[in-house]
């Protein structure tokens, strides 16, 4: 019976956090007016979307050049252009550019990474679908914790967060991100607290000496 209540409330708590989780995404769009910053970045996924909107963020004037992460290998800069819509050709062909080598938020983060570093960036637009974006920013934050990431979330047809209960497609989406989510933050939190116990036991080894 205990275990049966231990499992029980974990079931519980952890519907709990979907809830609150589905209720975060819902929320963080439409995104602000991001500041101007260096870079942007866009993440891609299954849908124009998040294409669409890092183009209209460069075309703004909002950052200097995008890195596009996680293209598919067999696309062209041309079919990343029409996705793209409506962008002057110029402004692509000089400050757009696609990475190919990212399959997974991970390989995103360290792509992303890469290219920030090889262009000395200091702050960084973030752009993804919604529901994506808590768990980007934790593996980008992994990646470049000197870097100053500003989130635009993009609200797609991948899922509706208002209603994703609806569809059966949307909701077991959505409760694989937050699973997906709650792993790396506790991969995270472990990797902090890791790193925080040497320095905490030289510091005693100091005051004792």
């Amino acid at each position: 019976m205990r275990s049966l209540a231990v499992i029980l409330l974990a079931v519980i708590v952890w519907g709990v956090g979907l809830a609150a989780f589905a209720a975060r995404v819902a929320h963080s769009t439409p995104a602000p007016e991001p500041p101007h910053a260096e870079g942007v970045v866009v993440l891609t996924g299954m849908s124009s979307q998040r294409i669409e909107a890092g183009m209209r963020l460069l075309r703004q004037g909002k950052a200097e050049r995008m890195l596009v992460s996680g293209v598919n290998r067999g696309a062209t800069r041309a079919d990343i252009q029409r996705l793209a819509r409506a962008v002057a050709a110029p402004l692509y062909n000089c400050c757009v550019d696609l990475g190919f080598e990212a399959e997974d938020t991970v390989g995103n983060a360290r792509e992303t990474a890469q290219w920030v570093r090889a262009r000395g960036y200091d702050d960084l637009i973030v752009v993804t679908a919604d529901y994506h974006m808590p768990r980007a920013l934790l593996e980008l934050r992994s990646a470049l914790p000197d870097t100053t990431l500003i989130p635009y979330p993009v609200a797609t047809n991948e899922l509706d967060a208002r209603s994703w209960w609806r569809n059966q497609h949307e909701a077991r989406r959505l409760m694989v991100e937050y699973t997906k989510y709650l792993i790396i933050l506790g991969r995270e939190t472990v990797l902090h607290l890791g790193s925080k116990a040497p320095a905490a036991a030289q510091a005693q080894s100091s005051e004792a000496s």
